[in-house]
C-alpha cells in the first residue's frame, strides 16, 4: 500500500514541564538524546529541542544544547533539528539567538506576542525581524510558530516585506487559553488563511489529540510531546510518556494510511534551497507551493 508521508515534529521537553509535573520529562542532555533517538525507533521527522540545566531550569546556553545536537546527530542522523528561540524566560536577543550559531536545521520564530495561562511570552516586532535576520545569515530556516490568526497574518506581512522568504514551514499550536482552540471552524480558518509552505498542527494538554487527529485528516503534519502535554487521557489522570504519544499518532496515521515522513524527505521536499521551489512529489495535499 502507498502511503504518503506526514511530518512527524516530535516535541519532547519544552521549557515548562518539571520533574514534580511528571517523571517522565527528559530533563538531562543523556535523557533529551535518548528520548529522541527512542523516538526516532518508533518514526519522527524533526526533534524540536529545548536545553535544561540538571536541576530542570530552561537554558539557551550554546554548551547544553551542543552536546544536545551531537548526541541527536550521532544517534540520529536522518532526524532534522530544531532548536528554541523562545522569549519566554529571557528578553535578550543574544540569548534567544545564541542557539543559532549551532546551526540546526530548524529554530522556532513565534509570531508575535502571547498570554499562556500564567505567564506571557513577549516578541516584539523588531525582535521578530532580528531573529529572522540572524537565522537567514546562519542558514537556519524558521519554524514559523502560530497560536491565533493574528500571527498568521503577521506572517504573511513579513512575507510581503521580505523578512521572511521561504521555505515556510508553519507550526499551528492549538488550544492554548489565549489563542486558536481544537476546533473545526478555527482550525480550518488558520489553514485557508496560510498562503504557502507546509503545515503541521500540534495541541495543549487535553487539545493534543484532537490536533493530531484533525491534522493527519487533513494531511498536514503533526507536532507531538510531553512539551505540550503530560497526559494520555482527556481526564488527565494517566500521565503518558513520549513513547506513548507518539505511538498513538502512528496508529491514528496507520489507519488513514499515511506514514512518517523521513528528515532525507523533509529536506528535499519542504526545507530545499531558500528561495528555491520545493519537490511535491509524493507529499501530501497540505504542502503548498
Amino acid at each position: 500500500m502507498n502511503r504518503l508521508p506526514l511530518a512527524v515534529n516530535f516535541c519532547p521537553t519544552g521549557m515548562v514541564p518539571r520533574r514534580r509535573d511528571s517523571p517522565h520529562v527528559p530533563i538531562t542532555v543523556a535523557e533529551i538524546v535518548e528520548s529522541v533517538h527512542e523516538a526516532s525507533e518508533i518514526g519522527i521527522t524533526i526533534a524540536h529541542l529545548h536545553a535544561r540545566l540538571d536541576d530542570g531550569t530552561p537554558t539557551g546556553s550554546v554548551d547544553v544544547y551542543g552536546k544536545i545536537f551531537e548526541g541527536v546527530r550521532r544517534h540520529c542522523p536522518d532526524v532534522i533539528i530544531c532548536g528554541s528561540s523562545s522569549g519566554r524566560d529571557w528578553p535578550e536577543f543574544e540569548r534567544r539567538a545564541e542557539v543559532l550559531d549551532l546551526r540546526p536545521d530548524l529554530c522556532s520564530l513565534t509570531l508575535s506576542s502571547l498570554n499562556f495561562a500564567a505567564a506571557a511570552s513577549v516578541n516584539e516586532p523588531e525582535m521578530i525581524a532580528r531573529l529572522a535576520g540572524r537565522m537567514r545569515e546562519r542558514g537556519v530556516v524558521p519554524e514559523l510558530e502560530c497560536f491565533d490568526l493574528g500571527m498568521i497574518n503577521y506572517g504573511k506581512y513579513l512575507i510581503r516585506r521580505g523578512v521572511l522568504s521561504g521555505p515556510f514551514y508553519w507550526n499551528l499550536i492549538l488550544g492554548n487559553i489565549a489563542g486558536m482552540q481544537a476546533t473545526p471552524s478555527e482550525f480550518a480558518a488558520a489553514l485557508q488563511a496560510i498562503p504557502a509552505g507546509y503545515v503541521s498542527v500540534g495541541g495543549i494538554g487535553r487539545s493534543q489529540l484532537t490536533a493530531n487527529a484533525m491534522a493527519i485528516t487533513h494531511g498536514c503534519g503533526i507536532r507531538v510531546g510531553l512539551e505540550d502535554n503530560l497526559h494520555f487521557d482527556r481526564d488527565r489522570r494517566q500521565l503518558a510518556t513520549n513513547a506513548e504519544l507518539l505511538q498513538r499518532v502512528h496508529r491514528l496515521m496507520n489507519e488513514m494510511q499515511y506514514r512518517s515522513m523521513s528528515g532525507s524527505e523533509f529536506r528535499t521536499a519542504i526545507l530545499g534551497a531558500p528561495g528555491s521551489s520545493p519537490d511535491l512529489t509524493g507529499v501530501s495535499g497540505m504542502m503548498r507551493p
